[in-house]
Order: C-alpha cells, then structure tokens, then sequence
C-alpha cells in the first residue's frame, strides 16, 4: 500500500461505530476489503511488536510518548475521576513510551509508578522520565503480565490502559486490587469481544497479525465486570468509548495526512506510516462492524 493510499484513506474515511450494550448481539457482516493481501514469500521470524522506528509513528499520531487514540486528553480525562493530586500515588499499567507518567506527574502532581511489559516501550519511558527530570515524582518498571507483581497496599488509586493483551484477567486484576488502599479506586480500559472472534476469518487473522494478539484470548465485558466484583470491587462506571476511540483514531490521523501532504516523509517513515495505516484501517472495521469494543470501567474499594 502506497503512502498516497494512506492520505486518500484517512483524509477521507468516515466510521461510524454502533453504540452497544453488553450483551445486544452482533449480526455479522461481510468482511471488508482492507486493500491488503498477505504475502505468501514473507519471513515467518518473529517480528517485535514496538520498534524505534513505530514508536517514531505513533509520537506522530497521538503525542509524545503515547500509544494509544487521544495521547495527553484522553489520559487525563480517564484521570479526572480518580481525584489525583500531590498527596495521592498512582499505580499506572500500560505505561507505554511514558506520556501517561511524564503528563500525569507534570499536570496533576500525582506520583507515578508506570509499569510497561513491552521491554523496547519500557525503555524509552524510562528515557524520557530522566529526560525530563521527573526525579521521583515519576518512575517506570517492567512487569510480565502473566505473573503480576505490585507493591500490596501501596497505592492511592490504579490507572489500567488495557493491561490484558491475552493474560489471565483474574491473575491480572487480583494483582491490581491487592496493590491498592482499601477505598483505592480503579480506572481501566479494555479491548473486549461480546462474542468468540473467529481465528480463521481474514480481517480477524489480519488484525491478529498486526496487533500480535491471539484473538481467542479476547475478555467479555460481563467477565471482567464479574471478575472486578468477586475481587471486592465496587463497580459504579462502565462505559463503551468505542466511539469516542475511532473518532481520536481518526483525528490524529488526518492531522499526520495533512502533516505529510506538507512534508513528505522520507522512505523510511513512509513505510512506518504504512505499517502502522494497515493495523488502524483493520482495527477501525472491527469496531465498525461491532467485533470489537473498547470499553471503559471504573471502579472502588478492591483493596478492602
């Protein structure tokens, strides 16, 4: 795909996303042509999923040191609720390339303890920490998912940017509700599927690739909400941002399009922008489709 298909994609797409209800059923529809084909001749090897050259992208596309739709405003929107101050600790999952941590300590004076799972992404937040001299208002961990370790009873509240990527939720959330004080609050957000995604479906197996998820792996809402409430946890929000998601999806991509209809991009980051175009163009259908939602909880007391 040509960086031109990129700008006519994105300057032009429209996606609308049905609003959802936990259990309303999806009606399933035709696979959407992506524009892409897999290619037979291509290397098998392992292919990590953050590199310098995407984390470069996605700096361009959402803000400094975010991975995610919405960067600096949408973290400090999910923030808002928690109450955050200089008196109270954060423990934040899904630290990422540490804009959530540089903006949270900076914004709201809250000290941060990020933890990031992906190694390459882990270091450069803690790069850009030391880069900013956030001392230790704000520091940055590496954490394996499938063995979750925190601090117990540590933390005022906790900040989760979808911390699943295919692990157990109970091992994970546990994990989160035991690190926090007895009224500690939870805000998290998740990619759920209210039905069994189909492995061998082509979009599906497009967006598997691209995302490096396994697609079987996927939580429900209703599992994760049980989950949260077996814990101990008081769940008072849950909320389905899946549209608020695709519409800062977009806006960031328009502004990179109008970015490079000024600037062309070298080869480089042309096929960066490429690479990462093709994950987004999928991703963006499986929301439109209802496959996938994006899914937002808050929630009180697990640490009690």
């Amino acid at each position: 795909m040509a960086i031109s298909a990129v700008i006519n994609w994105f300057g032009r797409a429209k996606f609308e996303v049905p609003v959802m209800r936990p259990m309303t059923r999806v009606v399933e529809a035709p696979p959407a042509d992506t524009g892409f084909a897999d290619d037979p001749d291509a290397p098998t090897g392992y292919e990590p999923a953050w590199t310098p050259d995407r984390i470069a992208t996605t700096d361009i596309l959402w803000g400094d040191g975010f991975q995610f739709p919405g960067g600096e405003i949408e973290t400090l929107r999910l923030a808002k609720p928690l109450g955050l101050s200089a008196a109270s600790s954060l423990l934040l999952l899904g630290a990422g390339g540490g804009g959530s941590s540089q903006v949270l300590a900076t914004r709201l004076g809250v000290w941060v303890n990020g933890f990031e799972a992906d190694p390459v992404l882990a270091a450069a937040a803690t790069e850009r920490i030391a880069r900013n001299n956030l001392g230790k208002r704000a520091r940055i961990e590496s954490w394996d998912p499938n063995v979750p370790v925190f601090r117990k009873r540590f933390f005022h509240h906790g900040l989760a940017l979808e911390p699943l990527h295919g692990s157990q939720p109970e091992l994970v959330l546990a994990a989160i509700g035991a690190a926090l004080k007895g009224t500690g609050q939870l805000m998290m957000t998740e990619l759920i599927a209210d039905h069994p995604l189909n492995p061998s479906h082509p979009l599906i197996a497009a967006w598997a690739r691209l995302e490096h998820r396994d697609p079987t792996t996927l939580p429900t809402e209703v599992a994760i909400t049980r989950i949260l409430g077996r814990l101990g946890f008081d769940v008072r929000v849950i909320e389905d941002i899946s549209e608020r998601h695709t519409h800062q999806a977009m806006m960031g991509w328009r502004a990179a399009v109008r970015m490079m209809e000024n600037v062309r991009p070298s080869r480089r980051e042309a096929m960066a922008y490429v690479r990462e175009a093709e994950l987004w163009l999928v991703r963006l259908q499986l929301f439109q489709q209802g496959q996938l939602r994006q899914v937002r909880w808050h929630a009180i007391g697990g640490g009690g």
